[in-house]
């Protein structure tokens, strides 16, 4: 374990590799990186007593099982050489192009220094490339041979793959950091070795003067201009499909305002994308952090944003910022450069403009961030920003220029329906005073308001008594609308200029061309009136997405007591599908299933059946691959489920993409006869406590039916075995430390009076009700998710229903989960007694 051999080797004047030192720390880090040197070759390096012990793998890594790559064992490198990407100059030791391959943590299955010393490394990788069991195996060296050979060899489990299957090397090629591939970063290197050069040969500026930006004249494409006043923004065509293809970059579609950020002379504009100036708006952070950029002039493209915990941009958030005048929480996110030291940028590629933007935002202030891109399959990168709620993606193609206006170059893919819609009228709540009750939509055809249906769900108190202060106003006598509304259409409704423009999200269009289940998200004040249409995308082609789930028999009751049918739980799926998704989407779903509603027969539903829909995902667990189980990964998908008559939905607690590694670990408190409720919520305070002191977050949640969840987010580490073993642990150490209040068996005759702690549902295809799922009970209950502050408040198990929950979310200052994902840590302790 030294860093000599690798710091004789090199100079560190010449190579911009980290000198670094000796770590203390004890980790468990893993890097690929690809290196493009005499010979392109792969170097694997695992994290070890304080080093990155390494290897050059010659043709790289395979996927296919038993396959044996040589593997070169070369000096040890710092820690601080696993976030290195760049170029190594001709002349210097191992000159060449360096690209972040993969990352993530790596497991060694016995002893590491062991395994090591002997010669034989088995060992799991969880990167976001590479995944499962490895082997390094150090073949006996033939005579005079100076180097130190081993083999590089993938075991045969869930993530191995076929001969037949194509080359990882070739299917993911670019970086994980930086989404360039190879010639990329060379050229963004030489960007900045020309800034180098240029800064060198100049008289160095007075301190108080900013030192001059990355080269923009080294980009092909871009040309010597003055700064123009704005520049109308590039939009994207709808699509019904993520483009595929190395020739596009896909990025997260955030849900925010579009703001152009203009720097001059050290004075920053914010400008809306219809030229309004929103400097003053956004506060003075944002505007500080670009002033301090080392540039004189630029223009960026890019998006407002306010975040969650869990990282994912929140449209309601930003508006209720914006409104109270609140900007400690404002992110802008650059996704372009438009113009930079009098060079007008928008003729060179996407790629070069991203690769000087990345550049220059390097070492940005607080609430300035560069919006990174994937150049992974768009549907795959689309698929995850669903399954974490966002609202999509927006793919670009890498050569292409920026140009003003809708253009095939940039494509949005949703998630789920959403646009904005033109105000023209409102209805009055009948129950709170002051307050909307729903909004008069509408989209321009030409020079004519065209009338599209209501929105009347998705409003807090707070925002339908908003609502109404801003659009009173605005009443005016007669229809906006080109063609008169029906006497039911127009029933109730204080008709208002169209000046203002609503962001709806819903299911579908209706055949006469009305919004179905729609559900308000915020207004637009950044997007003119005027240019607001409906919006359709492309024509599918004939691999192209599947159709909208469709409802039949809307009418038909599934909660006969509480009078709720098809059409209504859909419509409470639809509104709260942000909150669910990241609950149910791309897990193994066990469905209680209820075609006659809740009074007629039911049945637990985990695989598939006849007639079931094309929008729902058929997946095959690797352990049994016989029947294949059942998954969604769209709203289209859980619509297909209500169709379908699946009242509750049971995911798993792992995905199908990670099926021997749980996410999530549930204990399910669940009282027998005779036991208060008080009792109930005193024993998921004190499973708090235990999870707490093992190192875990602990979520508490209604069951919706008896009882109490407290789950804990997991990074996916700990398999199945050891996470069942661990809650096991926790529900007998309750038992023995209070046999009169608690137990640990499923024994009925032992229950009365007591609460079962059910860790049972921590096994490999076990489920559990999701949060925020409705319950096939007499009054549609719902498992919903509470602070743990207004526990104690929760006046039972079965407190909230479909038909109440909306008035709890309205009075909702926050979301009791909002850092549930963000809380997620790896399973290693065992709990103990206290």
């Amino acid at each position: 374990m030294s860093l000599s051999d690798y710091r004789r080797k090199r100079d560190f004047k010449a190579t911009p590799e980290p000198k670094g030192r000796l770590a203390r720390r004890k980790g468990s880090g893993f890097v690929i990186q690809k290196h493009a040197a005499r010979r392109l070759h792969y170097d694997l390096r695992l994290e070890m007593e304080g080093v990155l012990r390494s290897w050059a793998v010659t043709r790289g890594p395979s996927l296919m099982a038993g396959e044996k790559r040589l593997a070169v064992h070369v000096e040890d490198h710092p820690l601080e050489y696993g976030d290195f990407e760049g170029v190594i100059p001709a002349g210097a030791y191992g000159a060449g192009t360096v690209l972040l391959w993969d990352r993530g943590s790596w497991s060694p299955l016995g002893d590491a220094a062991k395994g090591y010393a002997k010669g034989h490394l088995e060992f799991e990788l969880s990167g976001e490339k590479l995944r499962g069991r490895w082997y390094l195996i150090r073949m006996q060296a033939k005579p005079g041979e100076s180097r130190e050979n081993w083999l590089l060899i993938k075991a045969d489990d869930a993530e191995a793959r076929g001969p037949e299957a194509q080359d990882i090397l070739e299917e993911r090629p670019l970086s994980v950091k930086s989404g360039l591939d190879l010639p990329e970063i060379a050229g963004a290197d030489t960007v900045k070795a020309r800034k180098g050069k240029a800064q060198a040969a100049k008289p160095r500026p007075p301190a108080e003067e900013e030192e001059a930006a990355p080269s923009a004249g080294a980009l092909s494409g871009a040309k010597k201009r003055q700064q123009p006043e704005f520049i109308p923004p590039m939009l994207a065509k709808l699509a019904t499909k993520a483009p595929t293809g190395e020739g596009w970059l896909h990025e997260i579609k955030f849900d925010g305002y579009r703001i152009q950020a203009h720097i001059e002379a050290g004075t920053v504009r914010l400008m809306t994308r219809s030229g309004q100036d929103w400097t003053q708006r956004c506060g003075p952070g944002i505007a500080k952090s670009l002033s301090a950029l080392p540039v004189a002039n630029a223009i960026f493209d890019g998006e407002l944003v306010v975040e969650t915990s869990a990282g994912a941009s929140d449209f309601s958030a930003l508006q209720a910022d914006l409104s109270e005048a609140r900007s400690d929480r404002l992110v802008y996110y650059a996704f372009d450069l438009l113009h930079l030291d009098q060079h007008d940028l928008r003729g060179a590629a996407l790629a070069g403009r991203k690769a000087l933007l990345e550049t220059l935002l390097a070492e940005a202030g607080p609430g300035l961030r560069y919006s990174a891109h994937f150049s992974e399959s768009g549907a795959m990168v689309l698929r995850h920003a669903c399954r974490l709620s966002l609202e999509g993606i927006i793919s670009k193609k890498r050569d292409a220029p920026y140009r003003s206006g809708r253009s095939g170059a940039w494509v949005k893919s949703k998630c789920a329906a959403r646009q904005e819609f033109v105000i023209a009228g409102y209805t009055v709540s009948s129950a709170q005073a002051e307050s909307i009750g729903s909004l008069v939509l509408g989209v321009f055809k030409g020079d004519n308001l065209v009338h599209v249906g209501r929105v009347g769900t998705g409003f807090s108190h707070q925002v339908a008594a908003d609502l109404h202060a801003r659009l009173r106003p605005l009443r005016r006598k007669t229809s906006p609308f080109a063609k008169p509304l029906t006497s039911a259409q127009e029933a109730g409704v204080h008709f208002v200029k169209p000046d203002l423009a609503a962001e709806v999200e819903f299911s579908a269009w209706t055949a006469a061309g009305l919004l179905r289940h729609a559900v308000f998200r915020g207004l637009r004040e950044d997007k003119p009136v005027t240019e607001i249409i409906r919006e359709a995308p492309d024509a599918p082609s004939a691999a192209g997405p599947l159709p909208r789930a469709r409802l039949t028999n809307p009418g038909r009751v599934y909660w006969p007591g509480a009078g709720i049918t098809k059409e209504d739980l859909a419509e409470y799926h639809i509104a709260g599908w942000r909150r669910i998704a990241p609950f149910i989407t791309h897990r193994p779903l066990a469905l209680l299933r209820c075609p006659e509603g809740i009074e007629g027969p039911s049945f637990f539903q985990k695989h598939a059946w006849k007639g079931i829909r094309p929008q729902v995902d058929l997946v095959k667990d690797p352990k049994n691959p016989g029947e294949p189980l059942i998954a969604i990964h769209d709203l289209d998908g859980l619509l297909a489920l209500v169709q379908s008559a699946a009242l509750e939905i049971h995911p798993w607690g792992a995905t199908a993409e990670d099926w021997e590694r749980p996410d999530t670990l549930v204990m399910d408190l669940d009282p027998g006869e005779g036991v208060a409720w008080e009792a109930v919520i005193a024993a998921a305070f004190e499973v708090r406590q235990r999870l707490e002191d093992a190192g875990l977050a602990a979520f508490v949640k209604t069951s919706g039916g008896k009882g109490l969840h407290v789950v804990a987010p997991l990074t996916p580490h700990a398999r199945w075995p050891e996470v069942k073993a661990f809650s096991k642990s926790l529900a007998l150490s309750m038992a023995a430390d209070a046999p009169d209040l608690y137990l640990a068996t499923v024994s009925k005759a032992k229950r009365r009076g007591r609460i079962l702690i059910d860790y049972l549902r921590n096994q490999r295809g076990a489920t559990a009700v999701a949060p925020w799922s409705p319950r096939a009970r007499p009054s549609a209950t719902v498992s919903v998710p509470v602070f743990w502050e207004e526990l104690t408040s929760v006046a039972g198990p079965a407190a909230f229903t479909i038909s109440t929950l909306s008035g709890r979310l309205e009075g909702l200052s926050g979301d009791p989960w909002a850092d549930y994902h963000a809380a997620a840590v790896p399973l290693k302790p065992k709990p103990g007694r206290r």
